[in-house]
Formats: structure tokens, sequence, C-alpha cells
């Protein structure tokens, strides 16, 4: 059961993906919404000589900051009232780095957190993805920056490896997946710890004790990997959402993806549910 979701939101003059994308899964699942307008602290270069920055030179940038904020927020909350949807926003003031943690300690009290890639021309950094995923002990779901359209259950493949954390993704997808039109659990051949294929059929013989038909599959990855193969395989077969275990540990407060999480994260082209 999902009755609430958290989502930072994206600043800019671009469309807002994830904000969109989250605002059709609080409509499907009738759930409060809450948005996060991070204010980010300055980050001002040093200037030559040791001088120190003026504090109204300082002052003026976060205040930029907050007021982009909160057209962010006033744009959500415009979107969200016209959906008719129970809602709220927050601005809250954070470093760049910082807003990671801090997001990821929000989202412990919501069921699930909706966050957008970031553009991979742009940058490499999914700080924000990675705090929801390692910090928050509930699930993230992912949107593309070039999604277009809403939340669509028609297809949805699990990523199976018979790994806690696939299995984790699982159980927290159910409110999803009872939704789905068609479920494929996919394997992929070859990956490393490769599950047997008698836990396979386990899996899908849980899901079908909670009433879901699901059709197991093996893919070859040849001369893929892992986050590639799930990828070509996801637009052959008009997937309109994954469910996998998002993968890595946390050292010193650096985030380690796995392969598979950091492929799908920075090449992705279909929603992702995503558990740790």
């Amino acid at each position: 059961m999902i009755r609430d979701i958290v989502l930072p939101l994206q600043f800019g003059n671009r469309r807002d993906a994830a904000a969109e994308y989250a605002l059709s899964v609080a409509a499907a699942f009738d759930c409060h919404i809450a948005a996060i307008g991070f204010a980010y602290e300055p980050s001002l270069p040093v200037l030559d000589m040791g001088n120190n920055i003026p504090l109204e030179i300082i002052e003026a940038e976060r205040e930029a900051s907050r007021q982009v904020a909160a057209d962010a927020i006033a744009r959500f909350d415009d979107a969200a009232r016209r959906a008719g949807l129970s809602s709220e926003s927050r601005l809250v003031e954070a470093s760049y780095y910082g807003a990671a943690q801090t997001f990821g300690e929000i989202a412990r009290s919501f069921d699930l957190s909706v966050v957008g890639q970031e553009n991979p021309n742009e940058t490499n950094d999914n700080l924000v993805i990675e705090g929801a995923l390692f910090d928050s002990g509930r699930p993230v779901l992912v949107i593309p920056y070039i999604q277009s359209a809403g939340l669509n259950l028609a297809h949805v493949t699990i990523c199976w490896d018979g790994s806690r954390s696939a299995a984790r993704a699982v159980n927290d997808a159910m409110p999803f997946l009872a939704k789905a039109k068609a479920i494929d659990v996919v394997t992929v051949s070859g990956e490393k710890d490769k599950p047997e294929p008698l836990q396979n059929v386990d899996i899908a013989q849980h899901l079908a004790r909670h009433g879901l038909a699901v059709e197991l599959r093996t893919i070859v990855g040849g001369n893929l990997d892992v986050a590639n193969a799930l990828l070509s395989d996801a637009a052959d077969r008009a997937t309109d959402l994954f469910v996998m275990g998002g993968y890595g540990h946390s050292r010193l407060r650096e985030f380690i993806l796995g392969g598979a999480t950091r492929g799908i994260l920075q090449s992705m082209t279909v929603p992702t549910f995503m558990s740790h």
C-alpha cells in the first residue's frame, strides 16, 4: 500500500520529468505527495590574495538559490492543485553534497521517493538518487530525464538475479505489480552468481500466490553487459517499468555503486523501481 511519496524538485528551464511522473503515480494510487525544493548554499571561488568574499555577494547567491527553489515549488504546487491531489511542499537549505543525505533522511518518512535521473550529457552525479537508495531504507523510483509519459503499467519487467536486493525490490513493488497487465521475470545469462533455474521458478510461484501471473525469460547478454542487455530487451519488449535491486555501499560517505545499478542509472530509458 502506497500512502505517500516524496520527490526532490529539479531546477532550471527544462521540464521536470520526475515531478510530472510522480504526480501521475500519486493520482494512480490516490496518495499524498510531498515535494522538496533544495536551496543550495553558495559555492563561490576563493578570491586571489586570500581576500574574503564580501558578505553581500554570498547572500545574493543564497537568495538567488532560494528564489529558484521557490519558483520550482510554486510550479509543483500549481500542478498538484490542478490534479486535485493531497500535497505539500517545503524549501530546504543544504549544501550541494549535503542534499543527498538530507533527502535520504526525509524519505524515511514516506513509502516511496521519486527521483529524476541527471542528464548524463551534463553531469555524472546521481547523488540524490544514491542518498534515497542507500540512506532512506525505502524504495526509490528513478525517472529518465527523457521521460515524456506518466505512469504506465502495461508491461513490467522484474530484473531477477536471486539476490537479497532483488527480493526486497519485488516485495516493495507489490502495489505496482498488482496493477500491472503483464509481468516478466528476466534473468541475464552469463551473469556472475546467476541464480539456478529453480530460484526463478520459486519467485514465479511466490508471485502466483499473490495472484500475479508472470512469464519467466532468460536473455543472453552476448557482448553486452547486464545493464545494456536489460535496456536492449526493454526496447524490444516495450517495457514500461523495471523492478530491480539497487547494489552498492557507502564508504566514508562516498557511494560505491554496483556495475548493473551504475549502468542503468547512466543509460536508463525506462522508469526503474529500485530497493537496496
